[in-house]
């Protein structure tokens, strides 16, 4: 996920502040992997350095020196641009899950073992997502990671049945190589 993006889609409703951008990021995104207030900041000043956003203002208010960034035309542009943008599915398979059935296969370990703990991990999560979005109360963004998460997780464990039905094949050719 781009927080250069997420950022400027989240100026669009307004100019903010670095905190305020972190609270509405954690609201709109709950389940998505949290944004460091660090990464905030840097973001936004590549954001202006990159003519995407600017200062609107910097004042203490009282309290700690707090300065607000709104979007400028070139970022909104860029914004639409990207969200516009058909993200291409990812050409080559980067999963641990995949990987550690794999390894244990080349190394005599015990994949069948390791596809029943992680199904029951999963399976786990998957409770867990599904009291979260049932949950009285539960705000849309929270559905829709939720749902997005059970997909996801639902993937995985079709791949895991169909790998496990496979495993005495497979074995048996990295035992015949």
């Amino acid at each position: 996920m781009s927080a250069r993006h997420i950022l400027l889609g989240l100026l669009a409703t307004g100019p903010r502040h670095g905190y305020d951008l972190k609270r509405l990021h954690d609201e709109r995104f709950p389940r998505a992997r949290p944004l460091a207030y660090g990464q905030v900041y840097t973001t936004l000043q590549r954001l202006v350095r990159d003519g995407l956003a600017e200062v609107e203002e910097t004042g203490s208010d009282g309290g700690p020196e707090r300065t607000t960034y709104r979007r400028t035309d070139a970022g909104a542009r860029e914004l639409t641009y990207w969200a516009a943008a058909v993200t291409p599915p990812a050409p080559f398979v980067a999963n641990e899950i995949f990987a550690k059935v794999v390894v244990a296969i080349l190394s005599g370990g015990d994949p069948a073992a390791y596809l029943v703990a992680q199904r029951a991990a999963h399976m786990q999560r998957m409770r867990e997502l599904t009291a979260v979005k049932s949950a009285e109360g539960a705000d849309l963004a929270t559905v829709l990671s939720a749902d997005y998460a059970l997909t996801h997780l639902d993937a995985d464990l079709r791949w895991m049945t169909t790998t496990a039905g496979r495993l005495t094949t497979l074995t048996a050719e990295v035992d015949a190589a």
